[in-house]
């Protein structure tokens, strides 16, 4: 890394999971800070409507909506932004009370109060949007409002974790008049009570946030406005932020253009590069729809011919490291059950599997990816996890990708017999990497219910307010990942924030859930 004073330290250590954060680039914290910044990044929104994104829509939504808690930069647990006070009122954990600040009120003058907050969470439930974050609230039983500043979620089961979807953008605040109580808002607009305000929005091209003067939050804004520029190709950003027609980047730098960025070239030439440790992940889901991808043996032999250091060496050159869990490490409970069980990658083992499971081979696959979400990587990942499949002779793959908005459409309606996935998390607990990728309605759209899982270890985990005390439930839940293999992880990756060099903030500016958080952010004119 080439910043002013090339050092990192370890932030205190997160309930679940620890990041990395650069230590401050500039010792001199004086200057302009009232300047507007424009940001690139190649994750454009899916929706403009919280009820219907669990995506990277929610790096937008962090900004403009409001939640009841959140996440500052460095918090161990959820805090309160809207909400003046939360706390669960019985021992079981299935009662969670919040008081709401008050005066608080949507950039439309509508008074933000505890109706509000209920008319927000009940119609993401409503709408129930296939690509929506329903899954996250399948605790929640009943929502009460006993006066206008209180807000009593009611819970079917004891849920420690619901405080921390509270905190995340899937809880994300509306203004009830703007949006419909049955159906996605799609005007373009948004009606939210974040520390900024959507003055103009170009779907796919560009979001302009104004200060919201009326905002009441922990966020305190180092800036006055910021301008997202949407990237379909990350080359383009990077020219763009060597051009200074953008102040950073964040999400979509492939490895290549992270090293060109470090080089000593880019920072003579004035621009510097931000890393963090995140709990960024990658994995293949495998779907039993398709009925080769239904036997066992045949998912069994997939994991054991993948070849993560080479995927990681080839493609991702160090901004990546091979792993072997879906919890990945940095959180309680990490183990490494797919290395556990499969141990080195072998063709001979594979080709053994399969005909003990009595299939024949080459077995013909169509491997899905989106072209447009993860980066300029993506493509040379999959071209690296076909030449592998395939030179084994065990297996004939074949490569197709599509645009996110349609790629989610399909692999939610179970279209795609094997497809790739990224996964940032939605708030900071080892529930957050076991959770979403179970039951019936689940984030990658095939039903996957492991009966353990779903009706022993997350509940019991679920009843400890102590995050750490559940480990044993997630060990045990990532062993039967790696047995039924109906998930395949790949890889953690690092974060990394480019900026040209007169920006601070970016050492602070990415939460818990790996969302920018636009206002820390700004603009050093002195040294």
């Amino acid at each position: 890394m080439f910043n002013r004073t090339r050092c990192l330290q370890v932030s205190a250590a997160l309930a679940s999971i620890s990041l990395l954060a650069g230590c401050g680039l500039f010792s001199d914290d004086s200057g302009d800070k009232a300047k507007r910044i424009v940001v690139g990044t190649t994750s454009a929104p899916s929706t403009l409507d919280p009820a219907a994104a669990w995506d990277g829509s929610w790096e937008l939504y962090r900004n403009v909506y409001q939640t009841l808690l959140a996440f500052p930069t460095g918090s161990t647990k959820p805090q309160p932004d809207a909400a003046q006070n939360c706390d669960f009122t019985d021992t079981a954990n299935t009662a969670y009370r919040c008081t709401l600040r008050k005066g608080l009120k949507f950039s439309d003058g509508e008074p933000l109060d505890a109706k509000a907050v209920k008319y927000s969470l009940d119609r993401i439930r409503k709408i129930d949007s296939k690509v929506g974050p329903k899954g996250l609230f399948n605790s929640l039983d009943k929502i009460e409002t006993p006066d206008a500043l209180t807000v009593v979620f009611h819970l079917n089961t004891p849920d420690a974790t619901f405080p921390f979807v509270l905190g995340s953008p899937a809880a994300s605040l509306v203004a009830p008049k703007e949006y419909p109580a049955d159906k996605v808002r799609e005007d373009g607009k948004v009606t939210g009570s974040g520390p900024y305000v959507l003055t103009s929005y170009k779907a796919g091209s560009e979001a302009v946030l104004g200060s919201n003067e009326t905002y009441q939050g922990f966020a305190n804004r180092h800036n006055d406005g910021v301008t997202i520029r949407y990237f379909k190709k990350s080359d383009a950003m990077v020219a763009a932020l060597k051009a200074k027609e953008i102040d950073a980047t964040y999400r979509g730098l492939s490895a290549p253009e992270i090293k060109d960025l470090q080089s000593p070239a880019s920072h003579n030439a004035g621009v510097q590069v931000v890393e963090n440790v995140g709990a960024e992940i990658r994995y293949l889901v495998l779907n039993p729809k398709d009925p080769q991808v239904a036997k066992l043996p045949v998912r069994q032999a997939i994991a054991q011919i993948v070849d993560r250091g080479a995927l990681v060496t080839k493609v991702y050159q160090g901004t990546a490291e091979p792993l072997y869990s879906m919890v990945p490490k940095g959180v309680v409970g990490h183990k490494t059950p797919f290395y556990d069980l499969y141990g080195q990658p072998s063709v001979d083992k594979a080709k053994k599997i399969l005909k003990d499971g009595g299939v024949s081979t080459p077995v013909d696959l169509t491997l899905w990816y989106t072209s447009d979400r993860y980066g300029g990587s993506t493509a040379d990942e999959f071209t690296e996890l076909k030449r592998q499949l395939d030179e084994s002779g065990l297996f004939k793959i074949t490569l197709r990708n599509k645009p996110w908005v349609e790629f989610q459409v399909g692999y939610k309606n179970g279209e795609y017999p094997v497809f790739g996935r990224g996964w940032f998390p939605d708030f900071p607990d080892p529930d957050n990497f076991i959770a979403p990728f179970v039951g019936k309605e689940n984030a990658v759209g095939t039903p996957y219910e492991p009966a353990t899982i779903v009706n022993e270890l997350l509940p019991n985990s679920r009843r400890e307010g102590d995050r750490s005390a559940g480990v044993k439930e997630f060990e045990q839940a990532q062993q039967i990942f790696a047995q039924d293999v109906r998930l395949l992880p790949l890889w953690q990756g690092k974060l990394y924030v480019g900026a040209r060099e007169d920006i601070a903030g970016a050492e602070r500016a990415l939460d818990p859930q790996t969302a920018m958080q636009m206002w820390e952010l700004y603009r050093k004119t002195s040294w």
